[in-house]
């Protein structure tokens, strides 16, 4: 099949909800992908962090081929080799107790939510007081599905929807006084992204974490931490609030856990994941042992191929060589992120820089119209920084003077 038939087939029977360009991608190697020309493109999205590994990852493919031979599929009804070790794992990683498997992130904030929920639900069992209300921040993105979609912030996004999920109120990122303001005894979590993925790769600053966690212990209230995008690595911490003094009560992950397969995970103190009993929460494919069996060989790969202090190395480099371009552009507001989550701030739309970029082999994103969003694969080498360095600094000098020409 033809690029130009896979393209009337999604048109016609697909729903209308991606503005796809008509390039179709075929493969993939190492930090590249490939079209259906045979042309090579430079991958520094990865899937939107979801391949922290590349492509057709020798390690990850083994596993695979292993694993689909023995069983894809086994009720969450029986015991299977691999969800044990890899909570485990998870659980040395981040600091908490106990782990739920899901399909995705946006399922794991939903069940973050519930089990929030749950755990205030028997604080006031039997007494005349409500613990509902939930706290997330401005320009949050949770996910899609209803109680995720509740606590994220932007419009476009929740209006058609509307009426979401009851009781969520938003407080300004990084604004102490707005949440202290708006904490009360009601309040049964607080939801934030340490870095702000889909809101403009901004970060909670240390002030504000540290006053949320202070007042969650307070009320009694969970904190959860959103770190889908920037967590398992990609800071070159396993999470990225690790560098906060205090942990969080519940953590929900997934992008890359499992390297391309569906798996996501809430992870939580002891006195949280008690909230839940058997027949509470579940899962029909979160959990399966072809995806945990292959999130287990995604963690010991980059435990033992050290890749968080190669992510510290080339993203330092990456970050500087950003800094440096941003000298260069007036329309360059800053230079956001740490590790391998960085962003470029700009003062003008940054669509045609993305479309200019494919052309020239180089995929990126934008979020918040004028964020040029850059998540390239942990594998990285200081080589493909300096050939994104090279094409980077091309797209926008040439897409530049063609917004000088219009």
């Amino acid at each position: 099949m033809n690029a130009a038939q896979v393209r009337s087939l999604e048109q016609r029977y697909l729903m209308n909800t991606y503005k796809r360009p008509p390039v179709v991608f075929t493969h993939g190697k190492g930090c590249r992908l490939y079209d259906h020309r045979g042309q090579s493109y430079l991958d520094f999205l990865s899937g939107i962090a979801v391949n922290a590994l590349g492509y057709a990852h020798p390690r990850l493919v083994r596993v695979m081929r292993q694993q689909a031979r023995q069983a894809v599929h086994i009720s969450n009804l029986f015991h299977n080799p691999f969800q044990g070790p890899l909570a485990r794992k998870l659980a040395l990683w981040s600091g908490l107790d106990r782990v739920f498997f899901t399909n995705s992130g946006t399922e794991a904030v939903e069940g973050a939510l519930k089990l929030a929920r749950a755990y205030a639900h028997k604080q006031v069992a039997g007494k005349n007081g409500c613990k509902t209300r939930i706290l997330a921040l401005t320009n949050s993105f949770h996910g899609r599905t209803f109680g995720a979609l509740a606590v994220t912030s932007t419009q476009k996004y929740r209006e058609p929807f509307a009426p979401l999920l009851p009781g969520v109120d938003f407080v300004a990122c990084n604004d102490v006084a707005d949440l202290e303001s708006k904490f009360t005894a009601d309040v049964c979590a607080l939801i934030l992204e340490p870095i702000q993925g889909e809101g403009g790769i901004q970060a909670v600053d240390d002030a504000f974490y540290q006053r949320a966690r202070q007042l969650c212990t307070q009320f009694d209230a969970a904190l959860i931490v959103d770190e889908i995008q920037c967590g398992l690595g990609r800071t070159g911490r396993y999470f990225a609030y690790q560098k906060f003094a205090e942990l969080p009560d519940v953590a929900v992950v997934a992008k890359p856990l499992a390297g391309g397969l569906p798996l996501g995970a809430i992870l939580a103190k002891e006195k949280f994941a008690a909230a839940f009993s058997p027949g509470l929460h579940g899962t029909t494919f979160g959990g399966g042992p072809l995806a945990c069996a292959t999130a287990l060989e995604f963690l010991n790969t980059v435990e033992e191929e050290k890749l968080l202090a190669h992510i510290l190395a080339v993203g330092a480099e990456l970050r500087a060589g950003l800094e440096k371009l941003a000298t260069r552009f007036d329309f360059v507001r800053e230079v956001r992120g740490e590790g391998l989550i960085l962003g470029l701030a700009l003062s003008v739309d940054g669509a045609p820089f993305v479309e200019e970029a494919l052309r020239r082999g180089l995929i990126i994103n934008c979020t918040q119209e004028r964020v040029l969003r850059f998540l390239p694969p942990f594998i990285i080498t200081r080589r493909h920084v300096r050939e994104f360095l090279d094409r980077l600094s091309i797209v926008l000098a040439k897409t530049t003077k063609q917004r000088g020409n219009q």
